[in-house]
């Protein structure tokens, strides 16, 4: 469950990072992560594996939310931005 964790959480990291408007994505895959690491910190022999994998995965969840939110927001005062240039 540690090393899924971790995978889960990088994964997180990199969609937040590279593909904000798939953000939601990253949250889902961040929020499993978080669950996996939290199981998987019961095992002492991959404690520190499932350790770095809820790092990441909630780093990775509060990044995805972040940025979909922006994209959102962005995309809105684009929108409105544009009905009122008409």
């Amino acid at each position: 469950m540690a090393v899924a964790s971790l995978v889960l959480g990088i994964l997180s990291l990199v969609i937040g990072a590279f593909f904000p408007g798939y953000g939601w994505i990253g949250a889902i895959l961040g929020i499993i992560g978080i669950v996996l690491g939290a199981k998987g910190k019961a095992d002492a022999a991959e404690a520190g594996l499932a350790k770095a994998g809820l790092i990441c995965s909630i780093i990775g969840l509060i990044l995805c939310c972040i940025f979909y939110l922006a994209c959102a927001a962005c995309f809105g005062g684009l929108m409105a931005a544009m009905r009122f240039s008409l």
